[in-house]
């Protein structure tokens, strides 16, 4: 039993920085090798070009045209133009502009995707660690139960203990060697869950220590530097952003066109050359944009500051959460170390001085607060992963 304390104490205390080292390598493999992510980057590189795509000057514009006269003797005409179109939104770059803010717009839901999918696998890396803590556990119980199992067999022989007391023992051990079957089974689905976020890559991942994480002291003063790095906030406030460029240039839209060229007229003894020039005033086509721009803005103003104070909410919720979660946690570690009578126990056992059923619920209640303790700083290391989730 002292190598079961020991054992905790180390689950808990965080001595190494195995588990943490081994799980960020875990991730680092899942997003090289995840078939989702390569799926989402792929299509954020072709909205990138999408996004760069007319934002160009317009063609230029060539024309030719051959005349008959008519009556003959006035000759043939020949007429040649060729015109280029300018915008003030193209020519002063404002279209670029806006496109560059949509390929940001489009990283950051990218990082938001990716966030999500490393959020699942270290959840799962987090459950991992802990069935194979409680296989670690298991194990041990699985000896001792084999010892008392053998020992009594040997007395049934002699005739010291009845069949009933016996049958107690054996039910004991079957029902350790039914949990850790149940437990293989549970951490074989993990692992085909990290299979299948891998790429269908084998994970090995056999720790059973977790890293000591250290939970923000101040709330407020920590999420105001989480919200500048969360994705999905920052695409909340970049939408602001590419309205109000989007604002800016449907007033440019309103600006008149021009365009300019080259043309030739060429009839029979004469010719005529020179520049073109031409103007194209937006009466009717832009009416009612810069209204739906200057709306578009006020809605993105909008979404901003409700996420933000939803985000707040949650993070404050997960927050008080991951703290209860932290003491419940630390005082099973103390009721761990302070309450532990399994080697009195054993020696009463022995002795005779109880009996087998009391020595089976005294141990099945300190077996249990294992497992709870288990639980506990389980449940603390998945609440804390996705209360940092913006770290990933």
């Amino acid at each position: 039993m002292k190598t079961i304390i020991a054992t905790l104490l180390i689950l808990f205390t965080g001595i190494t920085l195995n588990a943490q080292t081994t799980i960020n390598s875990v991730l680092a493999s899942i997003e090289e090798n995840n078939t989702t992510l390569k799926s989402l980057r792929e299509s954020a590189e072709a909205q990138k070009l999408e996004n760069k795509t007319g934002i160009y000057l317009e063609n230029p514009e060539a024309g030719f045209n051959y005349l008959w006269g008519n009556p003959a003797d006035i000759g043939n005409r020949t007429d040649f133009s060729i015109m280029q179109t300018f915008d003030i939104a193209t020519i002063t770059g404002m279209k670029s502009k806006a496109a560059n803010k949509q390929n940001v717009l489009v990283e950051w839901q990218y990082k938001a995707d990716r966030m999500n999918i490393l959020l699942e696998a270290k959840q799962y890396c987090i459950d991992l660690i802990y069935y194979n803590a409680l296989k670690k556990e298991l194990d041990q119980r699985l000896q001792h139960a084999e010892t008392i199992a053998a020992g009594y067999e040997d007395r049934l022989n002699s005739g010291d203990v009845s069949r009933l007391e016996y049958n107690k023992v054996q039910l004991n051990l079957t029902s350790v060697q039914g949990e850790i079957s149940r437990i293989e089974v549970e951490r074989n689905a993990l692992l085909e869950q990290l299979k299948r976020l891998n790429g269908g890559t084998d994970i090995l991942l056999e720790d059973w220590q977790y890293d000591d994480i250290l939970l923000p002291l101040h709330f407020d003063d920590w999420f105001a530097q989480a919200a500048q790095q969360n994705p999905v906030l920052a695409y909340a406030r970049q939408e602001i952003e590419i309205s109000r460029q989007q604002l800016s240039l449907s007033k440019t839209m309103n600006l008149p066109t021009l365009s300019a060229g080259y043309m030739s007229e060429k009839v029979v003894g004469e010719r005529f050359q020179g520049l073109s020039l031409g103007i194209t005033i937006p009466l009717w086509e832009n009416k009612n944009r810069v209204k739906q721009a200057k709306a578009s803005v006020k809605a993105a103003e909008s979404r901003e500051t409700d996420s933000r104070q939803q985000f707040y909410n949650q993070l404050q919720i997960l927050y008080n959460r991951t703290a209860g979660l932290k003491i419940a946690a630390e005082k099973y570690r103390q009721s761990l170390v302070t309450a532990n009578n399994t080697g009195l126990l054993k020696k009463a056992l022995d002795a005779g001085e109880i009996s087998l059923l009391e020595y089976m619920v005294e141990i099945g209640l300190y077996y249990e607060t294992i497992n709870r303790a288990l639980e506990a700083e389980r449940d603390y290391q998945k609440a804390f992963a996705e209360l940092s989730a913006v770290e990933l």
